[in-house]
């Protein structure tokens, strides 16, 4: 695809190439986003960061990748804080808030939300997530850490052995990481779930049309055995019909140090698109595997600061300009993020 200018609202806009392209460019954001590096190549540009759904994680990264490039955000969170409140459309909401930024990142809790604003936008629009459907960069930072957790393995994303655990139904994590990693080769997917929540059928039907192998369950112990990666979800509680629904499924698949090291091979990586849920009745990544060294989540939040550089050096077209402005850091740094 021709990033420059472009929305990016589905992970199926890329092929492998594209993703190779996005990872390229995220290697070269990491002493920028070690603090090692400064650069100023958007300076004077504006993020508009609209946030109308809970989130941590995704709008303050976009935020700090943003700013790591040297451009300035504004941010609107919660529709109560928005004229949408008020009855003004997406349409109108658009036109209005791309003439004030130089790209918008969006995330909404409804299905297609995003694109719907994204077709009135007069400037890039980045989904930062859309309901139960899709998460584009949270699949890519996600990608990304399972290739540099393989090498360091000296193995590689090609016959990945990868087991989703917890809610498939509904995190739009899953569904975009599924996505990208059908563009690779010889994938073996084992989906451990309830069968309430099993990943769509869409989903598992572009797997195996890909060539892939699917495995499908709900026994969390013999499905983690023979994996690469081990990829767990809390239950999205949001997206149930109601809370009652929801509890049925907190805690039900629950990974904690005594079962990880009866059960998984020796090096198998644990990852979780985050938050975890740590109250008593959900723990699905419980807290004694903090100190466990093949437990990559925050290797993941960290590495959600180069995508998201990177998405916005491509999109705005200064891939190849950042160094122009860059400078060491006056300040100390020495062992930042090296955990």
């Amino acid at each position: 695809m021709n990033f420059v200018g472009s929305h990016i609202l589905s992970v199926s806009q890329f092929e492998r190439d594209d993703i190779e392209s996005v990872f390229s460019v995220a290697d070269q954001m990491i002493p920028y986003a070690n603090r090692e590096r400064v650069t100023r190549v958007l300076e004077g540009a504006i993020l508009g960061n609209m946030f109308f759904e809970p989130s941590t994680r995704t709008r303050v990264s976009f935020g700090c990748a943003w700013n790591l490039l040297g451009g300035d955000v504004r941010e609107t969170t919660e529709i109560k804080a928005s004229a949408i409140a008020k009855g003004e459309s997406f349409y109108d909401t658009a036109r209005v808030l791309s003439g004030y930024s130089d790209l918008i990142v969006m995330r909404h809790q409804i299905e297609g939300s995003v694109e719907e604003f994204a077709s009135a936008s007069r400037v890039p629009v980045i989904n930062g997530g859309d309901g139960s459907n899709e998460h584009p960069s949270q699949a890519l930072l996600d990608l990304y850490t399972i290739r540099k957790e393989m090498e360091g393995r000296g193995k590689q994303v090609d016959d990945l052995r990868i087991a989703l655990i917890g809610d498939l139904r509904y995190g739009r994590a899953v569904h975009s990481l599924c996505k990208l990693l059908s563009l690779y080769t010889n994938i073996h997917f084992t989906l451990i779930s309830p069968s309430e929540l099993k990943l769509p059928e869409q989903y598992v039907a572009n797997i195996e049309a890909r060539g892939h192998k699917v495995v499908e369950m709900e026994d969390l112990q013999a499905g983690i055995t023979q994996a690469d990666i081990l990829y767990v979800t809390r239950t999205q509680e949001e997206r149930f019909p109601s809370q009652e629904e929801a509890d049925r499924y907190k805690g039900l698949f629950r990974l904690n140090q005594s079962i990880y090291t009866e059960f998984c091979e020796p090096n198998t990586v644990i990852m979780h698109p985050l938050p975890r849920d740590s109250r008593g009745d959900a723990r699905e990544l419980d807290d004694d595997l903090n100190e466990n060294p093949n437990l990559a989540i925050f290797r993941q939040t960290d590495n959600g600061v180069v995508i998201r550089m990177a998405l916005f050096a491509m999109i705005l077209d200064v891939a190849d300009k950042v160094e122009d402005s860059a400078q060491e850091v006056p300040w100390y740094t020495e062992g930042r993020f090296r955990s």
